[in-house]
């Protein structure tokens, strides 16, 4: 073992609290071929199956079981963590959802203190990341280890957009960074400088097909940008190939993502997965000013 591999073996392990999705299973990938550990809690019912094979350590914690996440990973000696993964936020309004998720002391005092009368993602996420600090627990740029992931700029297809699509990407970008600042969405559907459709807390899945069926003869845009002041520890916008399954079930064929700053899952088998679907893939710059 060379004396860089035997370094990273002695430095504390990286956490990795994980809700659904691929993107916490390419994370704990990342941290694995950079020669650390990984110490991971993952969100109960929300975490992928394959994630736990590729921990050192692993146990399961309830979404607003923050307490527990907290003590998991002291036990296992983290001193910094990264947070990624959906978190189906629409379950905060299902019924019995109190008895269902059982939240903790941490969770209850951050309720009462902090997010009874806002529960936007960036004041929840803060809300979150401020008890790790408090607890000795720093969070990390969710992208540091998958950097190779995040969008390129200019076309990354092979198929391109059409000029009607470039100005429509053109003028929905202004609109969808003050839907930033309000933190609303990270999504808009946009056809003939028309926005069709925005996301909210359903989620860009249900926004799709919602655009589906109000553009019913298709070749809509989706634009995908993150706030105009994101925090990369967390709620960093990412497409994945579900996402080209339903833009192409939906009649979208184009997407626009900030380059740098959304990230791409499975990159390469995404942007074959595009072509075939006939979806353009294209990286944009933040307009000036914004």
């Amino acid at each position: 073992m060379s004396t860089q591999a035997l370094s990273s073996q002695s430095m504390p392990p990286i956490g990795l609290i994980a809700g659904s999705g691929r993107l916490p299973v390419h994370v704990a990938q990342g941290m694995l071929a950079s020669g650390r550990r990984v110490a991971c809690v993952g969100l109960v019912d929300q975490y992928c199956d394959e994630l736990p094979a590729l921990c050192d350590r692993f146990g399961s914690a309830g979404i607003v079981r923050i307490g527990r996440w907290i003590k998991l990973l002291k036990k296992w000696g983290v001193q910094e963590a990264i947070m990624v993964g959906r978190v189906r936020k629409a379950t905060m309004y299902q019924p019995f959802r109190i008895v269902r998720q059982l939240p903790d002391m941490r969770a209850l005092h951050l309720w009462y203190s902090v997010l009874r009368y806002d529960k936007r993602s960036d004041a929840v996420l803060g809300a979150v990341a401020d008890e790790l600090e408090i607890a000795g627990i720093h969070l990390m740029d969710s992208t540091k280890f998958i950097p190779e992931f995040l969008a390129d700029p200019g076309v990354m297809t092979r198929t391109t957009p059409s000029a009607d699509q470039m100005e429509d990407i053109n003028f929905a970008l202004p609109i969808i960074y003050r839907m930033g600042d309000l933190d609303i969405g990270q999504s808009i559907a946009v056809k003939e400088c028309e926005i069709i459709a925005v996301e909210a807390i359903e989620g860009t899945d249900k926004m799709i097909e919602r655009a589906g069926q109000l553009c019913r003869n298709g070749k809509w845009c989706l634009v995908k940008v993150p706030k105009p002041e994101q925090d990369l520890r967390f709620d960093v916008p990412c497409i994945g190939l579900e996402t080209i399954v339903k833009l192409k079930e939906n009649g979208a064929t184009c997407i626009a993502v900030e380059a740098g700053h959304v990230i791409l899952l499975d990159k390469p088998n995404l942007l074959k997965a595009a072509d075939e679907a006939g979806v353009a893939i294209v990286g944009v710059e933040r307009p000036a000013g914004v």
